[in-house]
């Protein structure tokens, strides 16, 4: 059993080790449960036990779906509201950072506020609890030569990885991970891996260049991947172009994001019958047979979705997470797996070669301050590196997937991916060290101190060290730590310490999983790092001026400590100062050090429209629990309105009382009237 169940004070704390999330449900009077069989749930579970209570308590704001015996959703509870339920038998679904189900056969209250959910039951009633990981992990993997063809035929597996062809799987927990690939000598499939009977295939001419950008979209309808003239998607005789007037890559993506909006919609049909946002705008505006489609065989569902014009479909469409150029070369299919495990939209590079002396650089501005400096070590000129331009996406984040250093976007390796894979649970506790090895940066080393570890009801261990020496600073590093912070000088002869330098490149072992090198031109030192053996983490590119940098890391601080991913916390971290853009996220940016309290890391904006009524707009961000297909519910007035992660939500007017009852809810990042500041901070409400 991957998960631990283990009575607390306050009642049961479910525990993930690997994933290191943990889900207290409060129990009034204690408990001491007893093993349970998992079999009894009509969700897959981990694992489960028993209780004797009258009442279960989550001290978290949640979404919970109600099912009966037969599977039908009888209530789904966001935020203020309650449903009374009579005495039957019935599924309670919990969406939290462990997945948890109750399995209940009495009455049923259901009280979701903004800050809990409280169940209630017939006095001493027997309360099944089974829990499920979100840990994602390949199931196997495949070896294949550079041949276009065995490639195909590789990618051709990804698709075994989806436990469903309906239109759930738009749902990131019904998409599996697709298998792992490695290059050899020849190809080799283990068993298990054929992809489903769906009738849909991908034909391609038999070049990298065309077989990368459609692995995604082969993952997501379960199609196989063949060789062909012209590109195009066959679903049992309906043929439809993927070299269109848009162009390959773009036609690409606009099926893929299309037919994904559309299983969300239609799944509403389904287990989730609740009021999508989506469906509201998207069902005026297209002749589709809903409930029909539901049943309907994914390539019956597909032709019909492809019958509708995307341009329709387009401003509803939610903000698509990550695009990935990922170079044509036969090494960067052993990435494709973790990139497509993301949907992310995969292109082939367009780019702009670049130098450091074009890179960003720090501004005249920055320097300006009294008494200001950079965070380089001394006074020397950028690593001559090779640099390149993405050219711009609409994805809220890009990735670069080859040899050359990205600008403006973020650069991932199969080498980080790996090494998540090799994790290893721990005791739950989440191990975060802090360094600070030049006194004149204490600000931001203060802020980190007080910030860090603040989360009450989660287990932490945070260390703070200063002016640690080159061997203090190598044991550092290579102890198990989920987060290393380091704030400090950094140049091309490593990261400084008080006797001298430590080069990353040179470490025998590195324990740390993330980390953040706020210093100037990290990027090698950061990358040797993900060498040796982390996952992810931010760096700099060039020179940082401090004052910037402490924004900046003040700022990411905050964000990761309230359960932003490494690529979302830059994103909102990043435009605190304008040295922001030298940062970037090297390995797996969608790891996080925190879980978040509302599994969906959510920014919210505010615009002041007069003294009495104000504007609020919530932003959400996926995560590792909250990926695209998700639903979001916004904390704002009693509604069950559900919307799609990622992207803007629905904008809100609301008078001043209403404001400071929101904004007392939780700690949260805002943006008011342009103003990056904290809800905790905001002192005239």
């Amino acid at each position: 059993m991957t998960l631990s169940f283990e009575p607390s004070e306050a009642g049961i704390d479910v525990v993930d080790p690997v994933e290191r999330r943990t889900t207290t449900l409060a129990v009034p009077g204690g408990v001491d449960p007893t093993p349970a069989d998992a079999d009894a749930f009509t969700f897959p579970v981990d694992g489960a036990v028993a209780v004797r209570t009258d009442a279960v308590t989550l001290p978290t704001a949640a979404s919970v779906y109600v099912r009966n015996d037969a599977g039908e959703m009888v209530a789904s509870a966001e935020c203020g509201s309650r449903h009374e339920l009579q005495s039957a038998t019935y599924s309670v679904e919990l969406c939290t950072p462990v997945k948890l189900y109750l399995r209940v056969e009495s009455a049923v209250t259901v009280s979701a506020a903004f800050d809990g959910v409280e169940l209630s039951f017939d006095d001493d009633a027997e309360v099944l609890i089974g829990g499920r990981s979100h840990q994602r992990r390949p199931p196997a993997t495949v070896t294949t030569t550079q041949d276009p063809g065995d490639v195909m035929a590789a990618i051709s597996t990804f698709g075994s990885a989806l436990k469903t062809t309906s239109p759930e799987r738009s749902f990131p927990t019904l998409r599996g991970h697709p298998p792992a690939v490695e290059l050899g000598d020849e190809l080799r499939i283990p068993d298990g891996l054929s992809p489903p009977d769906t009738g849909v295939r991908v034909e391609v001419p038999p070049s990298l260049g065309h077989v990368y950008p459609v692995a995604p979209l082969a993952y997501y309808l379960g199609a196989e991947v063949v060789p062909g003239n012209a590109p195009k998607l066959v679903a049992d005789g309906y043929e439809h172009p993927l070299d269109s007037a848009h162009g390959f890559e773009t036609e690409v993506e606009r099926v893929l994001k299309g037919t994904f909006l559309l299983d969300c919609v239609t799944r509403t049909e389904g287990y989730y019958p609740v009021d999508l946002h989506e469906r509201r705008e998207v069902e005026p505006l297209v002749d589709l047979d809903f409930a029909a489609l539901y049943d309907a065989p994914l390539a019956e569902r597909l032709a019909a979705y492809l019958d509708v014009s995307y341009a329709l479909l387009e401003p509803h469409v939610p903000e698509w997470q990550l695009s990935a150029r990922v170079a044509p070369d036969p090494g960067n299919v052993e990435t494709l797996p973790f990139v497509v495990d993301d949907l992310a939209v995969v292109r082939t590079p367009s780019a702009t070669d670049t130098s450091a002396s074009n890179a960003p650089a720090p501004s005249s501005d920055e320097f300006a301050r009294s008494g200001d400096f950079t965070r380089s070590a001394s006074e020397s000129s950028p690593t001559n590196r090779s640099l390149v331009e993405p050219e711009s996406t609409d994805s809220l984040d890009q990735l670069w997937v080859g040899d050359d250093t990205p600008v403006g976007a973020h650069k991932a390796t199969a080498e980080a991916f790996r090494n998540r894979l090799e994790r290893t649970p721990g005791d739950g506790e989440i191990d975060i060290t802090v360094v600070c090895n030049d006194r004149a940066m204490d600000e931001e080393r203060t802020v980190a101190d007080e910030v860090y570890g603040s989360r009450e009801t989660l287990p932490f261990d945070v260390t703070v060290r200063h002016e640690l020496t080159t061997d203090e600073l190598r044991d550092a590093l290579a102890a198990d730590t989920q987060f290393f912070h380091y704030i400090g000088h950094i140049d091309e002869n490593g990261i400084e310490c008080v006797d001298g330098y430590l080069d990353a490149r040179a470490l025998d072992s590195v324990g740390v999983e993330s980390f953040f090198l706020n210093a100037c031109q990290s990027y090698e030192q950061g990358t040797a790092l993900i060498e040796g053996g982390a996952v992810g983490g931010v760096v700099t590119l060039n020179d940082v001026v401090n004052s910037g940098a402490v924004r900046v890391g003040k700022a990411m601080a905050r964000l990761l400590n309230r359960g932003f991913p490494l690529r979302a916390a830059l994103n909102v971290a990043q435009d605190r100062s304008i040295v922001g853009e030298q940062y970037l996220v090297v390995g797996d940016g969608n790891l996080d050090v925190v879980q978040s309290e509302s599994v969906i890391p959510v920014l919210v904006e505010i615009e002041t429209i007069s003294e009495a009524e104000f504007e609020l707009t919530p932003r959400s961000f996926v995560s590792s629990e909250g990926g695209l297909g998700s639903f979001v519910t916004p904390k704002v007035g009693p509604t069950e309105k559900c919307y799609l992660s990622s992207g803007t939500l629905e904008t809100y007017t609301l008078t001043r009382d209403e404001l400071r009852q929101h904004l007392m809810l939780e700690v949260m990042p805002l943006l008011f009237d342009g103003e990056f500041v904290w809800s905790d901070a905001v002192d005239e409400f």
